[in-house]
């Protein structure tokens, strides 16, 4: 695979999505979720590729950080969520670390 191609559950997310979907993280249950901030929804792929598509204003979840924290209360996150923050704080994290 070229480093220009997508996975097969990013291609899935692309195909539920109106813009190029953002990677949010992969759950403990090995479901990779992505972002579409203009439509306001997550597109969950699991190991399977079965997809669904969560509109957040049809769910408890007001923002993706409050997804973020549904997901980790339910299923824990194994990847992620790369969410939030900036450039200059992952610096900082990633010396700290």
């Amino acid at each position: 695979m070229s480093r220009t191609e997508a996975n097969p559950q990013e291609r899935i997310a692309r195909d539920r999505l109106t813009q190029q979907p953002c990677f949010v993280g992969i759950d403990a249950d090995d479901a990779a979720h992505y972002w579409d901030s203009y439509e306001s929804a997550v597109v969950v792929v699991d190991g399977n590729l079965n997809a669904e598509k969560f509109d957040l204003a049809e769910t408890p979840c007001q923002t993706l950080r409050d997804w973020c924290e549904h997901t980790r209360r339910k299923r824990g996150w194994d990847v992620g969520p790369h969410v939030g923050g900036s450039l200059v704080g992952d610096l900082v994290r990633g010396v700290e670390a």
